[in-house]
């Protein structure tokens, strides 16, 4: 069980902390809150398990819906966090959560930018706020871009297809959306690339 923190920044976002002693860290960005998406999703749970016992895991629950602004300004503050206390932090989003960190890279400036990045099921836009096809121009750190190869929720084809013209990793699974059975899978592939450039 991790520890429970508070991520400041002016908007309510709880997080836990698994393995709070660890010097590395990950921030995880839940899918779509307003469809059930918080910190205890199965899928950033796989990828904090595939880390362990040397890599800590932030897990955050969004602040109050704010169509995609207020949640990657979570994302940012969850990073600073993470930055205050780790040497070194990086980044991954499943879904709506994966939208969020690639916005949330792009904007921040080298210093701030995670170390590594790693989206699952990325929709190419859900709201104007959330472009993540153009966000991949603007990362200059090491991303991975993981997508079901049945998934038809989500417009993922164009991330994927940019993440590929920009030389960045793209691993299609053979799954839909939501990766059912495939925890594993999902935790071994996400938590290989990020442990190995972290």
């Amino acid at each position: 069980m991790g520890d429970t923190v508070r991520i400041p920044g002016g908007r309510s976002v709880t997080a836990t902390l698994d393995r709070p002693e660890s010097e590395a860290v990950i921030v995880a960005c839940p899918p779509h809150p307003q469809h059930g998406g918080s910190r205890s999703d199965t899928r950033l749970r796989a990828v904090s398990d595939a880390l362990a016992p040397d890599i800590g895991c932030l897990r955050f629950d969004y602040g109050p819906w704010d169509e995609g602004r207020g949640e990657r300004v979570d994302a940012e503050n969850a990073l600073a966090w993470g930055n205050e206390r780790a040497d070194a932090v990086g980044l991954f989003g499943y879904s709506f959560g994966a939208a969020v960190a690639l916005r949330a890279a792009a904007e921040l400036d080298s210093e701030s930018e995670p170390a590594v990045l790693s989206v699952l099921a990325p929709p190419a836009g859900l709201t104007e706020h959330l472009d993540a096809v153009a966000a991949l121009d603007a990362i200059d750190c090491p991303v991975q871009v993981v997508v079901g190869a049945r998934d038809d929720t989500v417009d993922w084809e164009p991330v994927a297809d940019r993440a590929a013209d920009l030389g960045h990793a793209v691993e299609r699974l053979p799954a839909d959306h939501h990766f059912v059975g495939q925890s594993g899978r999902i935790g071994e592939t996400v938590g290989r690339f990020l442990r190995d450039r972290l």
